[in-house]
């Protein structure tokens, strides 16, 4: 009778310590279920004009997605990158440093699903997309991790090794844009050159000498001169005439 009644107390011990964790692993693991998941059917290095589609998953039930903002890995730069399909009414807007995709929140507890195309894959064995994901209540998810093992890791495509024969095409000129991602090419910075207007004909006929005078103002002083001159002589004579 002892033996069986302790056996019980035992049997059940195990039950409840079972319950226990198993309610506590799962109240842990909930939280952290959520993130970015990225994808692409092209995903090897050096390939060009890849389609990458980005899947943000939501965390909340009451509130739903409206912006998501992605710093590019190095390697893409934001005018190699052009909007492909997202949420109705959401549009797509370079930054210096990556770009946004945003617009009406997207039912709630539903998934912000995107995509973008982009030029050309860097010579690499992985990407790493850090990712702010925004809701309609305000609230921001950092999904900017690292490592894949963190509470917040962001979204990773890893990449084949490249094709035999692929290379790098050539870059892009630097860009911004908004809407449907195409751009719009900034204006180079001008040279000291085409700062300064050209001189017009007339301007540059009259040319200065090295001693900062024009032709025009040498040309004026001879003429001075020799007036004053041929005046002079023309008294002397004068004078003569009226001696003799």
């Amino acid at each position: 009778m002892f033996r069986a009644a302790s056996t019980h107390r035992t049997a059940r011990r195990l039950i409840l310590v079972t319950a226990a964790t198993a309610t506590a692993v799962l109240l842990t693991a909930g939280p952290a279920s959520a993130h970015v998941e990225v994808e692409s059917d092209k995903a090897q290095a050096l390939a060009e004009n890849v389609e990458i589609a980005f899947d943000a998953e939501s965390e909340s039930s009451t509130a739903g997605v409206t912006k998501i903002r992605v710093v590019l890995p190095a390697g893409i730069a934001p005018a190699d990158v052009a909007y492909g399909e997202g949420p109705k009414g959401w549009k797509f807007t370079a930054a210096a440093d990556g770009y946004t995709v945003e617009g009406p929140a997207v039912k709630a507890g539903a998934n912000a699903e995107y995509s973008v195309v982009v030029k050309q894959l860097p010579d690499t064995e992985e990407l790493a997309f850090k990712t702010l994901q925004t809701y309609s209540d305000g609230r921001t998810d950092r999904w900017i991790e690292l490592d894949e093992s963190g509470e917040n890791p962001a979204p990773v495509l890893k990449l084949k090794a490249a094709a035999p024969g692929a290379k790098p095409v050539s870059p892009s000129p630097t860009e911004t844009g908004t809407g449907t991602g195409t751009g719009t090419a900034a204006s180079p910075s001008p040279t000291p050159e085409e700062t300064e207007p050209s001189a017009s004909p007339a301007a540059q006929a009259v040319a200065k000498d090295d001693d900062g005078l024009s032709t025009g103002a040498w040309v004026g002083i001879g003429l001075t001169v020799v007036v004053v001159a041929g005046g002079a002589v023309y008294l002397v004579r004068r004078r003569g005439a009226a001696s003799a």
